[in-house]
């Protein structure tokens, strides 16, 4: 595994630039750019840039899908799906059915059973055993986590599905999270991590730590890109 660690002067422009790249990458080599967002604030400013430095983006050729999702309708404030419409995908030309979003509003075992077969079925149109992003966008908690991935969860043990319910210790705390399995199969994962008080974790981290869930990421290349 490939890790680097960026601290970027402008977090938002350069993590886009980031972004952009792989997409550019991506659609030029395999025809099709496939990207994970990431929940919570830190995304919002970088969607912003992405949204202004990408407008020459072929985004019709960018399929989208979520790591994690709270159990909540999609117009809910605590949807990772509703931040991510507003900031980007109401933003640029994407299509409606290249966004793959997690059904919050049902139930946490059959949307979770939903979205692993809906990401099967690409993968199997790919000859691909699981789904392959180019891209995984992923935050970090102060204790740790990534996606819906919390430390002591049931979660983390997961060596099988792709996409299962999970608990957070944060309300909403029903989640619906993508797993170390299907995260660990992608070409490349980028951690979007700002705020000081995060530095000593990220540093203990990419020492090589796996006493957090966010150390237990091992895909082809991870890069840290740290404000």
């Amino acid at each position: 595994m490939q890790t680097d660690v960026i601290r970027p002067a402008d977090f938002a422009a350069q993590a886009a630039q980031f972004i952009l790249q792989h997409a550019r990458t991506a659609i030029a080599e395999r025809g099709l750019f496939r990207l994970a967002l990431s929940g919570g604030n830190t995304p919002r400013a970088v969607h912003a840039q992405l949204a202004r430095l990408g407008a020459d983006l072929a985004w019709n050729r960018v399929q989208i899908t979520f790591g994690d999702e709270r159990c909540v309708p999609p117009e809910h404030t605590d949807s990772n799906f509703r931040m991510a419409r507003e900031t980007l995908l109401d933003v640029v030309p994407m299509p409606a059915g290249n966004v793959f979003r997690i059904r919050g509003e049902i139930d946490p075992a059959t949307a979770a059973q939903e979205y692993e077969d809906k990401l099967a079925a690409v993968a199997a149109r790919f000859g691909e055993p699981r789904y392959v992003h180019d891209l995984v966008l992923l935050g970090l908690g102060e204790d740790g986590h990534t996606a819906s991935l919390f430390p002591g969860s049931p979660a983390l043990d997961e060596a099988v599905r792709n996409v299962i319910p999970a608990t957070g210790p944060k309300p909403p705390p029903q989640r619906i999270t993508m797993t170390f399995p299907l995260l660990n199969a992608a070409r490349h994962v980028a951690f979007l991590v700002t705020g000081a008080d995060k530095h000593a974790l990220v540093e203990e981290i990419t020492s090589g730590s796996t006493a957090y869930p966010a150390g237990r990421v091992h895909a082809e290349a991870v890069t840290w890109i740290v404000g």
